[in-house]
């Protein structure tokens, strides 16, 4: 059975009739776009898109730090002012 991240759903055939009022009726939350019962996509607002994709970024930025804090111990200290 496929998990559903959304408390909105609708049909792929009630979607295609008017995607602009789905989206509206919805609230500001994502809604899963159903195909035979299995979900097809998700709809977000922009917000909600970009809020993703920052998340991503940072959890990315995250990892990247945690590999270089292991590597600390490779660093080579230098002076600033001599830069």
């Amino acid at each position: 059975m496929q998990a559903i991240y959304s408390d909105v759903m609708i049909s792929m055939s009630e979607f295609k009739k008017n995607p602009a009022a789905v989206l509206r009726d919805a609230k500001s939350k994502p809604v899963a776009v159903l195909n035979h019962n299995r979900t097809a996509f998700y709809m977000v607002e922009p917000a909600l898109f970009e809020a993703l994709l920052e998340e991503l970024s940072d959890q990315d930025l995250h990892r990247t730090v945690l590999a270089r804090m292991s590597e600390r111990s490779h660093a080579i200290e230098v002076d600033i002012d001599a830069i």
